[in-house]
């Protein structure tokens, strides 16, 4: 009986198939264009971004919103450069992201004789910015190769996964059926003796507060809290755990003051998901975050224990697992004192530490969440953004995050956005400013090619306004800052993107009209509306 065979690539999306994924963020280019002969068959929705950041981007907005690594197929040599960006976004914020791309044959792979794509060590480059990269060298080794990046995003710390096919390679002729059962991988729980153990000091604890991250998401924080009666200080990845209004909630970057005297002055401290990262705990890096009780940390990764200091008790565990097994052992417990939601109050005083033009952009992003309920918000390192991440409380059925903490790269909110928009099925909330979106201006294209439901809130300040006032409050010379802006909303609606324009305080107003469009809309806001008059009809 002869055995059907088709070529590595042609196989390989009938593998990601098999493994719960949906959609492939990639451009075609000679070295790949093997992947592509078996799409069709494999049920594998494509989209094409108009570069490889932006498809790095889309995957990271497209995987936090639906739970799935988000999967790039990308070209050797100019591809891979042009995806580190983005990669190192999503090492930063722990996203499942599997890129796979080409690398020249064997024979050819780093000769140094310029055949095209040629880097000296493609895989060396990539290794910084993932949990592994990997070439495959044998047909036999990608779907050991899978089950090992599938294992990382079920089971570890979720972060990017590179593996490379050379050309001769991805030509070899495989069997169409796979090799045996799929491998199924879960996140690691407590033991039982440490779920005694962490049960006894949190019942003991006069003043505890708990710290969450973007890794605590799937928890059930809000019924921890309730039960030991400890506020909850939220970083940016992890607003809308509880719910807006929650008495518990504080959702506060804890380099403001009261917040910061909050989580000094508790006894026991449990921080669940989250790596105490400057970007959420030192913005301003003062020094001036501490912790002087017990130090609890409930984390995936072992090795984020002693970051940046030593804690009481460290336990390496996923979080939906550890509160369930927690709150089972604090089953008729009471907690020491009623005095969480009176210490919850006293930190979310902070938001008028705020500038005046801060809580102004707040009030913007309440609106954005009332008006879009249960809507995504996705940000660039803009405005609005560095005011949300201050002290926006999101609502707890939706998303927002951002590139303004960790990395911190520009060009992501578009991209990330529209990735975001293919995993919801609500509107999708953009926020970026001038300087930001002019990084990736080539992805409204592919917004309005797949019909992207995506309202992109665009503040334009002439420039890099943020980084301009940083540098005169430091009286360093503003140069580079002011930088020339094209007509943003004639571009969008040349590519095919409805229009609103408003200005800086009728943004609320704005936002009514927004409510009534499908589709890729730009809501243009300036300083002022006069120094752009075009509308919708315009």
């Amino acid at each position: 009986m002869k055995i059907e065979q088709v070529s590595l690539g042609e196989k390989l999306p009938q593998l990601l198939a098999a493994r719960g994924v949906e959609v492939v963020f990639g451009i075609p280019g000679v070295h790949t264009v093997e992947l592509y002969r078996g799409l069709d068959a494999s049920g594998l929705r494509h989209v094409t971004p108009r570069h490889e950041q932006g498809a790095g981007f889309m995957a990271d907005g497209y995987a936090r919103v639906s739970g799935k690594p988000g999967v790039c197929f990308i070209i050797s040599g100019p591809g891979m450069t042009n995806i580190l960006t983005a990669m190192g976004q999503a090492y930063g914020d722990s996203i499942p992201m599997l890129v796979i791309s080409t690398v020249n044959a064997h024979g050819r792979m780093g000769s140094g004789e310029g055949w095209l794509h040629e880097m000296h060590d493609q895989s060396a480059m990539i290794k910084g910015v993932c949990a592994f990269s990997r070439t495959i060298h044998h047909v036999d080794e990608l779907e050991k190769a899978l089950n090992d990046a599938f294992a990382i995003f079920g089971s570890a710390r979720p972060r990017p996964v590179h593996i490379e096919i050379p050309i001769n390679i991805m030509m070899e002729k495989v069997p169409v059926q796979s090799s045996g059962a799929l491998p199924r991988f879960s996140p690691p729980g407590l033991s039982k003796q440490a779920v005694q153990e962490l049960g006894a000091l949190l019942e003991g604890a006069k003043g505890p507060v708990i710290l969450v991250g973007g890794g605590a998401r799937g928890a059930d924080i809000q019924a921890l809290c309730e039960q030991i009666d400890a506020p909850v200080v939220m970083t940016t990845n992890a607003r809308g755990v509880l719910p807006v209004g929650h008495e518990l909630a504080v959702p506060v970057s804890a380099t403001l003051p009261r917040t910061r005297a909050l989580i000094t002055d508790a006894d026991v401290v449990l921080a669940i998901g989250t790596e105490l990262g400057p970007t959420d705990y030192d913005m301003f890096e003062d020094g001036g975050f501490a912790v002087s009780g017990k130090l609890i940390r409930i984390d995936l990764d072992p090795a984020q224990a002693n970051r940046p200091f030593p804690p009481y008790l460290s336990l390496a565990s996923d979080a939906a697992l550890a509160v369930d097994d927690l709150l089972h052992q604090l089953i008729g417990s009471v907690p020491q004192k009623s005095t969480g939601a009176q210490r919850a109050a006293f930190a979310r005083e902070d938001i008028q530490e705020l500038t005046s033009e801060m809580r102004v952009d707040l009030t913007v992003l309440n609106a954005l969440r009332d008006h879009f309920p249960g809507s995504d918000i996705v940000g660039d390192s803009t405005q609005y953004v560095y005011a949300g991440n201050m002290a926006f409380e999101m609502a707890s059925e939706a998303r927002y995050f951002n590139s303004a903490c960790g990395f911190g790269t520009l060009g992501y909110g578009l991209p990330a956005a529209i990735g975001a928009s293919i995993a919801s099925d609500k509107r999708t909330i953009c926020l970026s400013g001038d300087g930001g979106v002019q990084f990736c201006l080539g992805e409204l294209a592919t917004a309005r090619e797949i019909d992207a439901n995506v309202l992109l809130l665009l503040h334009d300040n002439k420039g890099y306004g943020e980084i301009k006032s940083y540098m005169a409050d430091r009286a360093i010379p503003q140069i580079g800052v002011d930088i020339y802006t094209p007509n943003l909303v004639q571009m969008a609606k040349a590519a095919g993107w409805t229009a609103l324009c408003t200005k800086v305080g009728e943004v609320d107003i704005a936002l009514q009209e927004a409510k009534n469009i499908e589709g890729p809309t730009i809501l243009y806001v300036t300083e002022d509306v006069r120094l752009h008059p075009f509308h919708q009809s315009s």
